[in-house]
């Protein structure tokens, strides 16, 4: 007996070629791809335009993986943490956002993560495997789900910002982003799509060559390579110098700027000689600032920055040309930081 195949690893390509190799017209991939991709059905027997006997021969030779939501923590903020279960019993997490103009979902890449930066969650977990295309949709799909459900309206955006380094699962980060930007799948703007790397020199210049029409966020957290060494691994082999190559060769490719990322933290990057190295690394690559209040993980030496030195900071930022908006820490009540619910969980 032929083993049972995931149906969402088919392209329409090879969709095509199922149908015509069971005599069926080119029509019924349309038909399913529509299915699986827009209408997000995840049983054969919802595909009511199919005839039985197809629904059942697509059931005997197919199958559809799910996820299912293993845990939810619902903070005071409106912020709304899941922690998803895989099909093979890993976890993954995923955040609903809510601001007064925009339903925000935070989803992953990866079961844990390789890189181990060390004020992250997530850096605590190892690498178990990377999300396949459709179990990144599927995030989405879910918490668009939970926020019509809790909010009555639809996701207005998505960023690439949870467990994982999108830029290491190149092939299926890009194919999740097609299945949600194209008409035939979710039909959601890529502007509205926001990619957060840690920072992989070579697969930022790829990512460039790709053009999704998507946002790229780096995690810079430091502007210095000697102190972004001690918080990123990955700095060490992808220096300041060298991303600031990739980053210009992005904006060249597309036009579009960068957003850093800084995770404002106490005593270590929140001084004004820290703002005035961000200035000057702004300055070399085409940018805006995210200055992200810390939430607090257990087992990491870092705090979270006193309100006064974030806004400073910010101030000296601005007022040297330099767009930088202050991320104010949601979920305070919840584990809210990426990484914490799967690692309670």
């Amino acid at each position: 007996m032929n083993k049972k195949v995931d149906i969402r690893n088919l392209d329409h390509k090879e969709l095509t070629d199922y149908f015509k190799s069971i005599g069926e017209a080119r029509f019924r991939a349309d038909q399913v791809h529509k299915w699986l991709w827009q209408d997000a059905v995840l049983d054969f027997n919802a595909m009511t335009n199919l005839s039985k006997s197809l629904r059942e021969k697509l059931d005997e030779h197919f199958y559809i993986q799910e996820l299912a939501i293993a845990d939810v923590q619902a903070s005071s903020d409106g912020t709304r943490k899941y922690a998803f279960r895989m099909h093979d019993g890993n976890l993954v997490e995923g955040v609903l956002i809510p601001t007064e103009k925009r339903l925000t979902a935070c989803i992953s890449t990866q079961v844990g993560c390789s890189l181990a930066c060390t004020f992250c969650a997530t850096g605590q977990l190892k690498r178990m495997r990377n999300l396949g295309h459709s179990e990144i949709y599927d995030q989405v799909v879910a918490i668009d789900h939970e926020a019509r459900e809790h909010y009555g309206r639809g996701l207005t955006n998505i960023v690439y910002m949870g467990m994982g380094e999108p830029l290491l699962n190149y092939k299926n980060t890009l194919s999740s982003i097609h299945y949600i930007t194209d008409e035939k799948g979710l039909g959601m703007s890529p502007r509205r799509i926001t990619v957060s790397t840690a920072g992989i020199a070579k697969a930022i210049e790829r990512f460039a060559d790709d053009d999704l029409k998507v946002g790229l966020a780096l995690s810079l957290h430091a502007a210095n390579d000697a102190k972004r060494d001690t918080i990123m691994g990955i700095n060490e082999t992808n220096n300041l110098d060298r991303l600031a190559k990739a980053l210009r060769y992005y904006h060249g490719k597309t036009g579009k700027m960068v957003t850093f990322e800084y995770i404002i933290f106490r005593d270590f990057n929140d001084s004004l000689d820290d703002a005035r190295e961000l200035l000057a690394y702004c300055q070399r690559v085409p940018s805006k600032v995210n200055i992200i209040e810390y939430n607090d993980v257990e087992g990491t030496p870092f705090k979270k920055s006193p309100e006064d030195r974030v806004n400073a900071f910010a101030a000296y930022l601005e007022g040297h040309g330099v767009t930088a908006k202050i991320r104010r820490s949601r979920g305070k009540d919840i584990d809210a930081a990426c990484g914490q619910l799967a690692n309670k969980v």
